[in-house]
């Protein structure tokens, strides 16, 4: 899909999402209890070099996580996920040259994170579960993510009816965009996500998938995270093959609608596909 080049402002820098090249963004869950590697980080140093690898890899974008937000996750507290996260952190930004990105709901955790470097704000919750992150993101330069979600993490899976998925996540993520823009977050540090498998089945994540150039008529970036979600699983266990190869399917069909950033567990698989495809984009057939 031929589209203007984007920009998004986070802090003193300034991410342009070149044609052709989608941005990668490599996940590191510092929890016991996330879908896909829980408990593997929860040491500091550990998730810390794991980040290091990942820019060595060659990812563009790092993302920290302290809280499993998958249906029907548990809470934990602010102190419990401040805990987990600093010290990780602060091993990552003493050293990352990249932007990192903290995975948080919670406007004291976002203050913290912002106070420790941080220079984007993944909010899964569109700034619906805690009212004052909006206003402590505003109140920085940080970039935001806003996704799209319903209800919470325990009970989402129950919000998931709609009439009309595709324009129903949109008009809500346009309302939750100008609820942003009213709190005095500028556009140009905001990119959207339609959030896929919070509050919605396995038919509407396709749905979503197969619609997603929709959304660029919010006038802002597109991430995705569809990275081993339960009903790319679904598609692996009926055909007996890996989930990273779902993954990838579903995240080129996101490049060619124009989505800018992809949100992965495997950057190693991640980064090939990505290389490949800016080949093909630019009709350059050296290997």
């Amino acid at each position: 899909m031929l589209k203007k080049e984007m920009q998004w402002n986070i802090g003193k820098k300034k991410i342009v999402f070149p044609m052709g090249r989608p941005l990668i963004m490599g996940i590191i869950n510092i929890t016991p209890d996330s879908f896909s590697d829980g408990g593997r980080y929860l040491n500091p140093q550990v998730a810390a070099d794991r980040a290091f690898w990942m820019q060595d890899s060659g990812v563009d974008l790092i993302d920290l996580g302290a809280e499993s937000t998958r249906p029907g996750a548990e809470p934990v507290s602010e102190k419990e996920e401040m805990t987990r996260l600093l010290p990780v952190l602060q091993r990552c930004r003493a050293k990352l040259t990249i932007p990192l990105s903290i995975d948080t709901y919670k406007s004291k955790v976002c203050q913290m994170a912002i106070d420790h470097g941080a220079d984007i704000i993944n909010d899964v919750s569109g700034g619906g579960w805690d009212p004052e992150i909006l206003p402590v993101v505003a109140r920085s330069s940080v970039g935001y993510i806003l996704v799209h979600s319903r209800g919470m993490p325990k009970t989402m899976q129950k919000e998931a009816q709609y009439h009309d998925i595709v324009e129903e996540v949109f008009n809500e993520l346009s309302v939750k965009l100008d609820r942003c823009l009213q709190a005095g977050i500028d556009k140009e540090r905001i990119i959207c996500d339609v959030g896929f498998g919070f509050a919605k089945d396995k038919t509407q994540n396709l749905i979503l998938l197969r619609r997603l150039s929709r959304f660029h008529d919010l006038g802002r970036p597109l991430m995705i995270g569809v990275s081993r979600k339960s009903f790319l699983q679904a598609f692996a266990k009926r055909h007996g093959v890996d989930v990273e190869m779902m993954n990838i399917i579903a995240q080129t069909v996101a490049f060619w609608q124009g989505v800018e950033i992809w949100r992965v567990h495997d950057v190693a698989t991640a980064v090939a596909a990505r290389d490949l495809l800016e080949k093909i984009w630019k009709a350059d057939c050296s290997l």
